[in-house]
C-alpha cells in the first residue's frame, strides 16, 4: 500500500481517537485500550513500510497519549506501583532496548580495557586500586580467602552502607548524563576499568575462580544494574542531542522522565545486590560451590530476564493480531 493511501485510509480514525483521548471520551477503559492496540499495529505497519515518514512521529506521539491515559483510566482495582513494574517500565525498556545493548557493549569494550591494561602493565593495578587495597588483597590472597574483605564489618552494617554506596553510584550515572551522556560514560569508564583489572588481578595470583564465586554472588545484580543505570544517562543524553521532531526542552523532559523511570525500576536489584554483599558474600569461601555457582546463575538471570527478555513478552501482548494488524490493511 502506497503511503498516501495508509494515511488517508487511517487519518479520520487517527484523528477520532485524538479527539477522544483530548476529551476523555470513552465510556471504559476496555475501549481505549482496544483503541490503543490498533494505533499500536498502525505505527508497527509505518514503521516497517515508511520508515522515514512523519507519520510515525505522529503516531508515536499518539500512542504514548494513550498509553498514559489508559493507565490513568484504568480501574481502581489495579495497584498503580504493581503496573509500574509489570508493564510500564517492561515497555519502556523495549522501546530503548538499543541503549540497554550499547550500555553492555561500552560495558564489555571497558572492562576488557581494565583487564588489557592490568595485563600490560604491572603497576596498573595499583594504579587504579590503591597501594592499601592491592596489599590487603595480598595478604587475603597468602591466608586463603582473597575475598576476606567482603567478611569485614557487621551483617546490617555492610549492607546499608553497600547499598547506600551503589544507590548513589547509579544515580550519579544518571544524572551526568545531562552533559550530553558524556558524564554517564565517564563514570561507566571507571568502574569498568576498575573491575576488568580487579578480575585479572586474581587471575594473575591463581584465585581467578574463588574471586568469581565471591564476587559475582553479589555483583550479577550490582554490576547489571549499573549498567541499566547508565542506559537511562544516555538515554538523557540523547534526547539532549537529537530531540527530533520535538523542541529540545520538550525532549530534554521526555528522556529525564523516561530516564528516572528506568532508574527507580532498578532500586530493587540494588538493594537485593547490597543484601548478598552483607549476609551472603561473606560465606562464598565455605560453602558448597554448587550453591555459590546457583546464585550467581539464578541473581543473574532473574534480572537479565527483568530487562532482556520480559519487555518482549510484554510489548507482544499488548500488539496482538488484530483487524487493523499489517497483515490485513
Amino acid at each position: 500500500m502506497r503511503e498516501v493511501a495508509f494515511i488517508k485510509q487511517n487519518k479520520e480514525k487517527w484523528l477520532s481517537f485524538e479527539k477522544a483521548i483530548v476529551n476523555n471520551d470513552f465510556d471504559n477503559p476496555d475501549e481505549l485500550a482496544s483503541q490503543y492496540i490498533h494505533v499500536i499495529n498502525d505505527l508497527a505497519y509505518a514503521q516497517t513500510y515508511y520508515p522515514k515518514s512523519k507519520v510515525i512521529a505522529y503516531l508515536n506521539q499518539l500512542s504514548a497519549n494513550a498509553y498514559q491515559k489508559i493507565y490513568k483510566t484504568k480501574s481502581t482495582d489495579t495497584n498503580r506501583i504493581i503496573s509500574f513494574w509489570k508493564t510500564e517500565v517492561p515497555l519502556i525498556c523495549y522501546q530503548y532496548r538499543k541503549f540497554i545493548y550499547i550500555a553492555f557493549i561500552i560495558f564489555s569494550a571497558f572492562t576488557f580495557i581494565g583487564a588489557i591494561s592490568a595485563a600490560n602493565d604491572g603497576e596498573f593495578v595499583r594504579s587504579v586500586l590503591g597501594d592499601n587495597y592491592v596489599n590487603m588483597s595480598l595478604e587475603n590472597i597468602e591466608a586463603g580467602d582473597p575475598v576476606a574483605v567482603y567478611k569485614s564489618g557487621s551483617n546490617w552494617g555492610s549492607f546499608i552502607g553497600i547499598t547506600i554506596n551503589n544507590l548513589r553510584v547509579g544515580i550519579i550515572a544518571f544524572v551526568l548524563g545531562v552533559f550530553l551522556g558524556i558524564g554517564t560514560l565517564y563514570i561507566m569508564f571507571n568502574n569498568c576499568i576498575m573491575l576488568g583489572s580487579f578480575q585479572y588481578f586474581f587471575y594473575e595470583k591463581g584465585v581467578f575462580w574463588e574471586s568469581v564465586r565471591g564476587i559475582w554472588i553479589h555483583g550479577a545484580m550490582e554490576i547489571f544494574a549499573i549498567v541499566i543505570e547508565c542506559a537511562a544517562g544516555l538515554i538523557l543524553g540523547t534526547s539532549i542531542l537529537f530531540p527530533a521532531t520535538h523542541s529540545r526542552y520538550t525532549s530534554f523532559k521526555m528522556g529525564a522522565k523516561t530516564g528516572i523511570k528506568i532508574l527507580i525500576s532498578t532500586f530493587p536489584f540494588t538493594f537485593a545486590a547490597g543484601f548478598l554483599e552483607g549476609f551472603i558474600t561473606r560465606y562464598s569461601n565455605i560453602m558448597p560451590h554448587w550453591l555459590s555457582v546457583g546464585i550467581i546463575l539464578i541473581t543473574l538471570g532473574i534480572i537479565s530476564y527483568y530487562y532482556l527478555i520480559y519487555p518482549f513478552k510484554v510489548q507482544k501482548q499488548i500488539t496482538k493480531p488484530s483487524v487493523l494488524s499489517p497483515s490485513n490493511i
